[in-house]
């Protein structure tokens, strides 16, 4: 068995836990919960790092930035369906009262939402320098692993990477889209998620939603 490792520290983010499953133009999401920031210790190491929780422990501790938590949890290590760097959390425990609200947006720092309202909104491509640079403690950013089945006659040819996408409001000020992604599929082909891909699973929300 793994050992658990213990960790504590300030809550600096906090995003949805979301796996996304490619083959060609087709894409499938999975919904597994949040992925929560740290500012703390992790073992005997002080840095920032990633814990993976589920719905049910948000909806009971309603984590928020500036929140001081601890607990246990198992090393993820490298693997190419999580982005968060412990999971299976054990002995969770909050240690002070939310702190008030951030600052107004963007980014938005408020309590995350359920993971159905994800969902429903549906999302538009981010691109990957903005981000990093402005988006990593959005409750509408989101960094998920990709699964790429290449060829659908054999599933067992498959490709693996990350990619950045936006929840938020269309008006973001801070809303960059980046490249169109490409999504290698069987024999060579390709296939080129373009601009009308998000501005049609966006359609049902208005500029400010």
């Amino acid at each position: 068995m793994i050992p658990k490792l213990s960790w504590r520290g300030a809550v600096c983010s906090i995003q949805p836990r979301i796996r996304l499953l490619r083959s060609f133009d087709q894409a499938h999401h999975s919904y597994h919960g949040y992925v929560i920031g740290v500012d703390g210790v992790l073992a005997e190491d002080t840095l920032q790092f990633l814990v993976a929780v589920g719905k049910a422990a948000h909806a009971k501790h309603a984590f928020r930035i500036g929140m001081e938590i601890s607990g246990e949890g198992i090393p993820i290590g490298h693997s190419r369906l999580e982005t968060a760097d412990l999971y299976k959390i054990s002995k969770l425990t909050t240690h002070a009262p939310t702190p008030p609200h951030s600052p107004s947006p963007p980014p938005w720092h408020d309590l995350a939402p359920e993971l159905p309202i994800y969902r429903h909104r549906r999302h538009r491509r981010l691109d990957p320098r903005t981000y990093a640079a402005k988006c990593t403690t959005c409750i509408w950013g989101c960094r998920m692993p990709v699964e790429m089945i290449i060829d659908q006659w054999n599933p067992s040819q498959k490709r693996y990477r990350y990619e950045t996408f936006c929840y938020g409001p269309k008006s973001c000020l801070l809303y960059r889209a980046g490249k169109n992604r490409v999504v290698p599929g069987r024999r060579g082909m390709s296939w080129v998620e373009e601009d009308w891909v998000d501005e049609q699973a966006t359609a049902h929300r208005g500029e400010n939603e």
